[in-house]
């Protein structure tokens, strides 16, 4: 196999897992993979200019942190209002998510975010006070909060490269 898409895909599989918690987790992908950090870093970029890689982002744990209060606030708004709620609410810097989902039979909300509190209270006046800045009123609502915690991880395309393994990641 060519040393080089070896490389590649040892680099593909650790990606998946997550970046290390370092200082330096590009340069610690690079000897874990036999490479240097500025080879590492060049594939990351590469990948991203073409669309293997869409986005790479945190995931925090936010039961650990503290934050047992977790609710999707979901509103049922016209949908050529939908973009412009989405800015104005994600502007506020009071939710984790916002997103536009497609309203489906019986469920008639189509604009979605998530905000974490400590404390139940909290969570509720975060809403209130979200209603209130982005003029959310007119809208129907509803807030669902968490009962039980998902592990939260990225998408599995890749798998471990074995010695004398020519075949492509999943």
């Amino acid at each position: 196999m060519n040393p080089q898409h070896s490389i590649e895909q040892q680099l593909k599989f650790l990606l998946q897992q997550g970046l290390p918690i370092h200082s330096r987790p590009y340069e610690q992908l690079a000897r874990q993979v036999g490479s240097d950090e500025a080879t590492v870093y060049q594939l990351i970029q590469r990948w991203q200019q073409e669309g293997l890689i869409r986005r790479m982002g945190a995931i925090a744990d936010h039961h650990k942190l503290g934050y047992q209060a977790n609710a999707m606030v979901v509103f049922d708004v016209p949908g050529h209002l939908v973009d412009e709620l989405g800015q104005r609410i994600a502007a506020t810097g009071q939710v984790n998510l916002c997103y536009r989902r497609p309203r489906r039979p019986q469920w008639p909300y189509n604009l979605f975010c998530m905000i974490h509190g400590r404390e139940r209270d909290q969570v509720l006046q975060a809403i209130n006070d979200l209603r209130n800045d982005c003029e959310l009123h007119a809208f129907s609502y509803d807030v669902l909060f968490s009962r039980r915690q998902f592990k939260q991880c990225g998408g599995s395309y890749f798998r471990p490269v074995r010695s004398g393994d020519n075949h492509h990641g999943h």
